[in-house]
């Protein structure tokens, strides 16, 4: 199968890619390490490590903020569009994307507290983690308004952050600058999309200094769609002494959405409008509100470095869900320490060891409550519990240079995951669970040239079940009888990768072409994969599954024209699936799902891109892109089809601040179409979904066609 991926790669790998932080290297003066945390000289990357791009022996993706200019940047499916191997899909408009990466967190979409969350794929902000200690990501904190450039790891790493790091995410909000700064931002679309935006920077005492400011408001496409997020941003940074760095990023948002809910086939083709009949009378929704104080401290002393983190964040969630109003009360608290030595081996060796601790722990009360007939708080109280989760994970790297050509990056890490509950309501039931696993991490990187390098790798991966999915619901009359899930142990995966990464020039003149490209094929064997029925009430540990896969991502330059796409081609197959089919009413009668196509799971995903920039139009570009996926499948059983889609985007942007007058304002604009053709398609499913009058309810509606104009007035 990976012989008849590789064809279509080759063909593509002439023509389109998605830049990676190689493939922005043309010299090996610009061959730097990959994105740092502003001003700090340790980086805070999602890689852990301070070789080069060249040097790592895996997949991974810089993205600069010009990716998503003049879009809505409400959420991050904007901004990675071109970055093979992932899937992020915008359920409703919001920042309520579902996010997948190689095939985990693929089952992050359903029913059951899984609006506006993702899970299996690690999530970073300034180097501290959005993802809660049960694997579960929200995205309340992240607007791409105040992002100044996000770092994707495609292959697993585990091996350095442990649970749920299938992939991941990181993203820097604090701007580099030598001088202060300030920007009003005005953004207005289509569905009643408005956002404002401040933001205002300088330099500090040679650190850093930045916030950011932003309000936005839509009234949704859908019916009962509408949403309102204001978010607060601010970084500094600053020299301590002169060996010592100290970092402090705090974070405030007040996010509330509603919730359209799923639709039928016939229900998305005929009026995809529509709210869900039962989520518009109970109207389901969300209120979040949320902050993060984070502390980081580096220090360098000779060969030695340290840092280490401590971060706190609080949060008061409210929603209508399921027929109850819920209010939960949450505190997230963490840190990490890290320790790194660049030491000599022998003639021509130099090795750089790692060695770390994260501790992330979340706790708080539950209380759920009968819901009122205006869809308030009513006056029964159901659930009065406390829920916690601990994540504990020590981890180890040696990274070995031989020369100027091989390198051996050798790890592992220990991680110990515990759920509590406690139910004091009479004849509450509590208890605990713990989860723990080791996972290795081997690879080799031959580095041709500067900019020309090989890698192979192997590699373990552990993934918790989320809180939600060891948390029993009663179906069809039947009770709980644990408080925690028993029948749920951790996803495990070995993952084998094979990729090369090269940035190369053609052709002779001021002008030449400039070719960067990366490829990658892989396999991961996962065991106890995770898998979702009805909609997500209930789950169950499904046997093993096999996920193979090519990518190829690039971007080709020539002047004034620009061309970039990327490309993945997957086969992910249950292996070994059989269940019980009581739940469905058929008792003692099994399913066998065995070969079945992994739920959720297009077998191709690719994205193409045409850029112009005329040098006589003083700033003006123009962007055309393409995306699609292939059709998936909602159900286990591979019964309930998701058409797959392509969509056609426009965007025209003056990229070039336009000075009015001498020492007067700049400004900036653009203006973005989505779905330029006015395609109908399907944005996302829910995954086992529930099936009413033996009619599945799975289908979300993606958004028509849009238009969104930004104008920027900043100074200097």
């Amino acid at each position: 199968m990976l012989g008849r991926l590789l064809t279509p790669c080759a063909v593509a790998l002439a023509v389109v890619a998605t830049p990676v932080p190689a493939q922005q290297d043309t010299t090996r003066a610009r061959d730097t390490t990959a994105l740092r945390l502003p001003t700090l000289d340790v980086t805070a990357t999602a890689t852990r490590s301070t070789r080069r791009p060249m040097e790592q022996p895996l997949a991974m993706t810089a993205v600069a903020p010009a990716a998503w200019q003049g879009a809505r940047g409400h959420s991050l499916d904007e901004a990675l569009t071109f970055v093979p191997g992932v899937l992020a899909q915008s359920r409703y408009g919001g920042t309520d994307i579902r996010l997948t990466i190689r095939g985990f967190g693929s089952r992050g979409a359903g029913d059951r507290s899984n609006s506006g969350t993702s899970r299996g794929v690690r999530v970073l902000t300034d180097g501290f983690p959005d993802t809660e200690p049960d694997g579960r990501t929200s995205f309340d904190l992240i607007d791409l308004a105040a992002a100044t450039g996000l770092e994707i790891v495609r292959s697993n790493a585990s091996s350095v952050w442990g649970n749920a790091a299938g992939g991941v995410v990181s993203i820097s909000t604090l701007r580099r600058t030598d001088r202060a700064y300030g920007e009003a931002e005005g953004a207005a679309g289509s569905f009643g999309f408005r956002r404002l935006v401040t933001r205002l920077g300088a330099p500090l005492g040679g650190g850093q200094a930045g916030l950011t400011l932003t309000r936005t408001v839509t009234t949704g496409w859908r019916n009962h769609a509408d949403g309102e997020r204001t978010l607060a941003t601010l970084g500094l940074t600053t020299p301590l002494a002169e060996t010592g760095r100290l970092g402090v990023f705090v974070s405030a948002t007040d996010n509330s959405f509603r919730i359209p809910g799923p639709l039928t086939r016939a229900e998305a083709d005929a009026t995809p409008r529509v709210a869900n009949a039962t989520y518009l009378a109970r109207d389901e929704r969300r209120r979040n509100r949320l902050g993060r104080l984070g502390v980081v401290y580096e220090h360098h002393a000779g060969d030695h470095e340290f840092r280490g983190t401590l971060f706190v964040q609080p949060k008061f969630l409210e929603r209508s869900e399921r027929g109850t109003f819920r209010n939960f009360t949450r505190y997230h608290v963490g840190g990490s320490l890290l320790y790194r030595l660049e030491h000599g081996v022998g003639d021509g060796v130099t090795a750089t060891l790692s060695a770390g601790v994260d501790e992330a722990y979340q706790d708080g009360a539950i209380l759920f409550y009968s819901l009122g007939p205006d869809g308030g708080r009513g006056g029964v109280l159901r659930t009065n519990k406390r829920e916690g989760a601990n994540n504990f994970g020590v981890f180890v790297q040696e990274e070995l240079r031989l020369g100027r050509t091989w390198g051996i990056t050798a790890g592992a890490r220990f991680d110990d995951i515990t759920y509590y509950v406690d139910d004091f309501l009479p004849g509450g039931l509590s208890g605990s669970r713990s989860f723990d696993r080791v996972t290795p991490k081997l690879g080799i990187n031959y580095r041709r040239t500067p900019t020309h390098s090989f890698y192979l790798s192997v590699g373990g991966g552990v993934e918790a079940p989320a809180g939600n999915e060891t948390d029993p619901a009663g179906t069809f009359g039947q009770d709980s009888v644990f408080a925690i899930n028993p029948l749920l142990d951790p996803v495990l995966s070995t993952s084998w990768e094979l990729g090369t990464k090269q940035v190369t020039t053609f052709g002779d003149g001021a002008s030449p072409w400039v070719l960067s490209y990366d490829a990658a094929l892989y396999y991961t064997a996962v065991t106890n994969e995770v898998v979702p029925y009805r909609g997500g009430r209930f789950y169950f540990t499904a046997g093993r599954a096999g996920r193979a896969g090519a990518e190829l991502g690039g971007q080709l330059l020539k002047g004034e024209v620009s061309a970039q796409g990327a490309l993945s081609l997957t086969r992910y197959r249950y292996l070994e699936y059989t269940v019980d089919s009581v739940h469905y009413g058929r008792p003692g009668a099994l399913a066998d799902y065995g070969d079945n196509t992994v739920v959720g799971s297009p077998a191709v995903t690719w994205a193409a891109g045409l850029g112009w920039r005329p040098g006589w139009a003083g700033g003006v570009q123009a962007r055309a892109t393409a995306q699609g996926i292939s059709d998936s499948f909602a159900d286990d059983a591979n019964q309930v089809e998701v058409p797959g889609y392509t969509l056609v985007g426009l965007t025209l942007a003056l990229d070039r601040p336009l000075r009015l007058g001498r020492g007067g304002p700049a400004l900036r604009g653009a203006v973005a179409v989505a779905n330029l053709l006015d395609r109908r398609y399907i944005a996302s499913s829910f995954l086992n979904p529930d099936v009413v009058g033996g009619v599945p309810v799975a289908f979300e509606p993606g958004t028509p066609r849009s238009v969104t104009v930004t104008l920027t007035v900043g100074w200097p």
